[in-house]
């Protein structure tokens, strides 16, 4: 660990890896709405690193291998038995012709068309192409990736979906890499907090990678989802805190939540966070990344960056003091849910 080592230790221990408190989320680095230099890409990393970040997630999806590859990179350079990685299976990266790449919301990408495949064969393949992607033979948490709603469009095909990951052996695929050692965790990484709850119902879980439904914006998850995961000893890797963008930039043009423009309801209420935290001398952005950590069920949040400023920016918002009247103003004017647990309460 280097000078932020009290920041960014964690002590809560439910996922069976050991967790810095924040963590690297490697989805800009896929190029995420725009094209990143690979001299960014591996300054971003190696900032992360020299700070003490410790934990590390990706994904095919992220720049259909483009992130994965970066991080390989990064990581043989690393070379130390601290770091934890996580990635994640359920879409296969196939080659294609030109007018067949499946983009979604990255470019500059590989020409890799996206098959999604949640099937004992398709856990196997996903989990040998992402090792070699990486250039590591061990991964340590490896998350079933996008079978809510948000990602296939219905609740039809999101059950479908869940129906193929224990009906078709992906589940028992993930058990499987776990018992040989190959993996020492297994999840979801998703964007509903319903469908990990679902996923709860079926089957054993050590974890969850949920991006973007437990923020400074939104606690539905509280009302049902997170008691459970305190009940079964569950913990949540928190992606997305700042929704997409929007907890980070403020209510400005072109404010991104949930990846796309922010709808005027969500810039009028950021507005008023903004405005607390603004009474408080405090940016939104140290507000957003700290509020999570209130729950006892979030074991690290993952901020995402696109250059070594930006990392050096995440570790200083997470260092950043937060005024105790702030977290209760907000709960006052009911802009957070009065049973949200508030940093300040946390042991």
């Amino acid at each position: 660990m280097k000078a932020n080592d009290k920041t960014l230790l964690n002590n809560r221990t439910t996922i069976p890896v050991p967790l810095t408190r924040m963590g690297f989320g490697g989805a800009p680095l896929g190029n995420l709405y725009r094209k990143i230099s690979e001299e960014d890409a591996q300054a971003a990393l190696q900032a992360a690193y020299d700070a003490g970040i410790r934990y590390f997630d990706t994904a095919p999806q992220y720049g259909l291998g483009r992130s994965e590859g970066r991080f390989g990179k990064a990581l043989a350079r690393f070379n130390d038995d601290e770091v934890k990685l996580s990635t994640k299976i359920g879409r296969l990266l196939v080659d294609c012709e030109p007018d067949e790449v499946t983009p979604e919301a990255f470019v500059d990408v590989p020409q890799k068309r996206i098959v999604f495949d949640y099937s004992y064969d398709g856990v196997m393949r996903s989990f040998e192409a992402s090792k070699k992607r990486l250039e590591r033979d061990d991964i340590d948490i490896l998350l079933v990736h996008d079978v809510d709603v948000f990602s296939h469009g219905s609740q039809e095909v999101s059950d479908a979906k869940v129906r193929e990951l224990f009906d078709e052996g992906g589940y028992r695929a993930l058990h499987d890499l776990r018992d040989a050692g190959e993996i020492a965790a297994i999840g979801a990484g998703v964007n509903e907090w319903e469908v990990c709850e679902k996923l709860l119902g079926l089957g054993d879980f050590d974890g969850f990678l949920l991006a973007g439904r437990y923020t400074l914006l939104e606690q539905e998850a509280l009302t049902s989802f997170l008691p459970l995961c305190i009940e079964r000893d569950v913990g949540i890797i928190l992606g997305g805190p700042y929704n997409s963008g929007i907890l980070a930039t403020g209510p400005v043009a072109g404010a991104k939540y949930n990846y796309e423009d922010a709808p005027q309801d969500i810039l009028d209420r950021v507005a008023k966070i903004q405005a607390v935290c603004a009474a408080h001398d405090t940016k939104l952005i140290a507000a957003a990344l700290q509020f999570v950590f209130g729950h006892p069920a979030v074991k690290t949040v993952i901020p995402g960056a696109v250059n070594a400023a930006e990392v050096a920016a995440n570790v200083a918002v997470l260092e950043t003091p937060i005024p105790t009247g702030l977290w209760s103003d907000l709960r006052g004017e009911g802009l957070i849910r009065t049973d949200a647990p508030l940093p300040s309460e946390a042991s």
